[in-house]
């Protein structure tokens, strides 16, 4: 008995002293380590991990145990009705569209549907839109604006979309077609594929293009999306997930509208993580992802300093040195002494990775860099010009606009959105308003409304150029303030707009024909600025003015290029260049579908199909960058080869998209 007693007074103190030192964290036995974190947080004791990380350089990061969800644009789809048709629509025959049509219609009052439907100046269409991850409430997309194949439409030219709710739409056996949340809604006047071309034998074998058309920015966002994180399932706890927040909030913070810190990243369970995009990566995500992966999930100071060590060798290793980069610019500030040890690389690789990082980090010692990347190497220009978006110096103002004066039509117009984001006001390229609805200089009827849209023009050097776009936003850029139109000419801007100059004219007629009423006649110069700014006087749209300028280009009317979305993309190989007795090398610089979203791709479905691109890693694996993939050795593409020939600084060979080029997927 008395044992007894002793004993249970031993374990007794036991248990105490054992509790006391688990709720003070000095020791935490593997036994009750693995009771309190089942899900695998894999962790050892903090004074083990610190030597192991210290010695073996494997600092784990927090691409190593998340992916990222929700990146692929959601289909977003409603039915709509074109109106201000010029007898080209048609009576839709009946379908789960045209009942769709009809309920609407009902449930917003419009009397006699039946009639309004039938009509040939009206036509039913499919309206889709794409939504990307992070668009805010109130921003703008692009609409898709197809006729159903049973239609008997012959062209939605000169059309304008009323207002349309756009859904998620899901197929629910047993129900049916079931509509999601509105996350948009969608207006504005159809710029048809099929316009401009002169050719009738074109015309009639791509009939079809004239059934499709898009509405640029007329989709406005009215439902965000959140970009998800998530822990891969051995990582999954609730411990991790903190962790993991807390450190992505250490690297990446902004303020409210009370001046308070606010991480951009919130823990909401043991697996999921809500990221918001820090304001310095707006318009580009995708890098602002390769950074989030490339931030260290734990590691001391000195663990720090011996791995930015390393990092100093791997950046100067051209295999590596995308890597390196993205790594030290997950850091931070101490890093930029070694970044800028980069840029003194003989390697315009290794100075291009360099370059990028410190753009990020508000370091314009980069900068010249970045030009000389964008002007000479056509793999590295999208990402070059995307960070010299982001540096707001007025040198980078000064290298933006000496890209303007090359001949490459990508790098002037890259140059172009790139200075446009970084300053919407700046005086070289600060553009005009046009088809304000406000304005009263003609009359207009209900059906012919009118969407803004921009010009600009440009005092450039070298050739002149006309670039319109074809997506994201509607403006027309001159490069070359004084290009003027070539006569004799004979062109039509929509169905009542008529410009014409005989040979020898110094000047140009811009008529507007209507129906019952008297003309309305301008006289201006031979500029096309003048010419563009007369239509728009007289009520025309932007798709009538990209019909006018595609007639003039045809016609050979135009001193300079016509050019439509000449944008930089990535996912293009560079070619290494032979150093000592090492060969050459290949490497694709980024994926095809995630350039930086300041220069968006068209929603191909196929893009969004397979892996994101952004999947964790095996923890002991390195971790690769999102945007800059290597790969070593020859290109399995036969193409390549005739990709990567050297290419003169003008770029003289460089692939232009034909101008209805996007408007080539099949229906569905």
């Amino acid at each position: 008995m008395r044992d007894s007693w002793r004993w249970w007074l031993a374990m007794s103190l036991v248990a105490i002293v054992g509790w006391t030192v688990f709720q003070t964290g000095t020791v935490v036995p593997t036994a009750i380590q693995a009771a309190v974190e089942p899900d695998g947080d894999e962790e050892e004791s903090e004074d083990k991990s610190k030597e192991k990380y210290q010695t073996e350089l494997k600092t784990p990061l927090v691409g190593d145990y998340t992916n990222f969800a929700g990146l692929e644009p959601t289909p977003l789809e409603g039915v709509g009705l074109v109106v201000g048709l010029a007898g080209t629509g048609g009576d839709p025959a009946p379908s789960l569209y045209r009942t769709a049509m009809m309920e609407e219609m009902k449930r917003r009052g419009i009397k006699n549907p039946n009639l309004l439907l039938s009509s040939p100046d009206t036509a039913l269409v499919v309206v889709r839109a794409y939504l990307p991850p992070l668009l805010k409430k109130g921003e703008t997309l692009d609409v898709e604006v197809i006729a159903p194949e049973s239609a008997e439409i012959t062209s939605l030219a000169g059309g304008w979309l009323l207002e349309t709710y756009l859904t998620e739409q899901a197929f629910v056996p047993g129900r049916g077609m079931l509509k999601g949340h509105n996350y948009a809604k969608a207006e504005g006047p159809v710029l048809v594929a099929g316009i401009g071309s002169s050719d009738k034998s074109t015309d009639k074998n791509n009939a079809a293009l004239f059934q499709r058309g898009r509405i640029l920015g007329g989709a406005t966002v009215l439902k965000e999306r959140e970009l998800v994180m998530q822990l891969r399932h051995e990582f999954r706890s609730v411990r991790n997930s903190a962790r993991i927040a807390a450190a992505i909030g250490q690297r990446f913070h902004d303020f409210d509208e009370h001046g308070i810190k606010k991480p951009m990243a919130e823990a909401k369970t043991d697996q999921k993580l809500i990221l918001d995009v820090h304001p310095r990566y707006k318009d580009n995500y995708p890098r602002y992802l390769q950074v989030i992966r490339s931030i260290a999930f734990r590691e001391t100071p000195v663990a720090q300093r011996v791995r930015m060590q390393k990092l100093h060798d791997e950046l100067l290793t051209p295999e590596t040195s995308d890597r390196a980069a993205l790594q030290l610019e997950a850091i931070g500030k101490d890093a930029i002494p070694l970044l800028k040890v980069g840029l003194k690389s003989s390697l315009l690789e290794v100075r291009f990775h360099s370059a990028i990082a410190l753009a990020y980090m508000e370091d314009a010692a980069g900068l010249k860099t970045l030009q000389e990347a964008a002007r000479d190497e056509r793999a590295f220009r999208v990402f070059a010009l995307a960070g010299m978006s982001t540096v707001d110096e007025a040198e980078s103002h000064l290298l933006l606009r000496e890209l303007m004066n090359e001949n490459s039509a990508e790098t002037r117009y890259g140059a172009f959105r790139s200075l446009w984001t970084l300053d919407k006001k700046d005086p070289f390229i600060h553009g005009e308003r046009m088809s304000r609805p406000e304005s009263d200089k003609t009359e207009l009827t209900k059906h012919e409304k009118r969407a803004t849209w921009m010009l600009h023009v440009l005092h450039t050097e070298g050739e002149p150029m006309v670039h319109t776009t074809f997506r994201t936003r509607p403006e027309i850029v001159l490069f070359g303030a004084d290009q003027k139109l070539v006569t004799p000419l004979v062109l039509s801007a929509g169905r009542n707009v008529m410009i014409t100059a005989k040979a020898g004219d110094n000047s140009v007629s811009v008529v507007r024909f209507q129906p019952n009423k008297q003309d309305e006649r301008r006289e201006v110069s031979l500029k096309v600025a003048d010419v563009i700014r007369a239509c728009d006087e007289l009520g025309t749209t932007y798709p009538d003015i990209v019909s006018m300028l595609m007639q003039a280009w045809d016609q050979k009317n135009l001193e300079g290029r016509l050019e439509s979305d000449a944008l930089p993309q990535s996912g293009r190989i560079y070619a290494r260049p032979a150093q000592n007795s090492k060969p050459g090398t290949k490497t694709k610089i980024g994926r095809e579908h995630l350039s930086p979203n300041i220069y968006p791709r068209a929603e191909e479905e196929s893009q969004f199909k397979g892996s994101d691109g952004m999947q964790a890693k095996a923890v002991d694996s390195p971790t690769d960058g999102m945007a800059n993939i290597t790969e070593q050795g020859e290109s399995k593409d036969p193409s390549d080869s005739a990709k990567n020939k050297p290419k003169s600084k003008d770029d003289k060979d460089e692939k232009t998209t034909p101008f209805w080029n996007f408007w080539s997927r099949s229906k569905k």
